[in-house]
């Protein structure tokens, strides 16, 4: 069995009793880009710290590369970082900023100016090697702070947040950037944010948080097909996940929630549909239009229904949809695999 390149054991960090995270154990392969994600205070920063040794776990151990680096400081631990606020010195150039790590470790010049072209080539900063960070736009900085990253040549990579600064169309072209720099550089990157289409398009792997606890890890693909619980089905997704009381679909036993993704619905003539609802919203995308729907005993409930959609709120739809496609949960919130026939 390969050994993974992180690997993180039953880990735990609490501030004066408080939880921060609770039994954290991760094992991440070499060359993966995995995403920490969840919703703010969940322990997803919290887990990145540990891994950079600007905090030491209060249990558990802490491995890169198969040294144990637990106690290890950040300087040891052969990694770079790329923070949400850039962390660029004011005064200097934009070659200073990336050159100044190279600098402190003494590397020689001629190797530092080698280095610098390089980076400066592969994020598009090619000609900007004299303006300071206040010339920059925030997409430009970010830039930078990747360069200063590529220069670092670490094996492992971790980010915190680094796109939340941006506006939505400069997050997905340097979402682009992020993806295509670990791909060529065959870096290890562990990226935390909250976002789920960041996590979605960029990770091969995702860890989803809650509470300073692991909900779970997986291919996006996993999250979004397999959720491990209720509170996976309704965080990943968008729109997420409706629930569905068991009391309002008959016909399952043992279980207490039924799952319907909203590309799974259809409209229904009246009289055949398995659940008729009121028009709540409509919300228009472009090439669809969401439409949420109101019934007793559930949440979420949205039908998907293409291009400009404009139906009354109040009005009564009936939807269909194929018993292959609910997912099931207990009355722990746990995903069942197979619900016991009967009511």
């Amino acid at each position: 069995m390969t050994q993974p390149f992180v690997h993180v054991e039953d880990v735990a960090k609490r501030w004066n009793g408080q939880l921060g995270v609770e039994n954290i154990s991760l094992s991440i392969p070499e060359g993966a880009f995995v995403a920490l994600l969840g919703p703010s205070g969940c322990g997803k920063s919290t887990t990145l710290r540990l891994l950079s040794g600007l905090e030491l776990p209060d249990e558990g151990r802490i491995s890169i590369d198969g040294r144990d680096v637990t106690l290890a400081a950040p300087s040891e631990r052969n990694l770079s970082m790329v923070f949400q606020s850039y962390a660029l010195f004011p005064h200097l150039s934009v070659a200073e900023n990336v050159m100044f790590g190279l600098k402190v470790r003494k590397t020689p010049k001629a190797e530092r100016q080698k280095k610098l072209h390089r980076a400066l080539e592969i994020t598009g900063l090619l000609g900007y090697e004299n303006r300071k960070p206040g010339e920059l736009s925030g997409g430009q900085r970010q830039r930078v702070a990747l360069a200063r990253a590529i220069v670092a040549n670490q094996p492992l990579c971790l980010m915190d947040e680094p796109l939340s600064n941006l506006d939505a169309k400069l997050r997905a072209s340097v979402r682009k950037d992020i993806k295509k720099l670990q791909s060529d550089l065959g870096m290890t990157v562990v990226y935390v944010t909250h976002d789920q289409t960041e996590a979605m398009s960029m990770a091969d792997m995702v860890v989803l948080m809650k509470d300073g606890h692991i909900q779970q890890v997986g291919a996006p693909e996993d999250l979004y097909y397999k959720p491990a619980n209720t509170f996976v089905a309704e965080f990943v997704g968008a729109p997420p996940m409706a629930l569905i009381d068991s009391a309002a679909l008959p016909g399952f036993g043992g279980v207490e929630k039924i799952g319907l993704r909203a590309e799974n619905i259809h409209v229904a003539e009246t009289g055949q549909g398995r659940l008729s609802c009121q028009v709540s919203e409509c919300e228009f995308l472009g090439s669809e239009t969401f439409v949420g729907l109101s019934h007793p005993g559930t949440t979420g409930l949205t039908v998907s229904m293409p291009g400009l959609r404009n139906i009354p709120a109040g009005q009564q739809m009936e939807i269909g949809f194929s018993d292959a496609d609910l997912h099931f949960f207990d009355a722990n919130g746990q995903r069942l695999n197979q619900p016991q026939p009967g009511a």
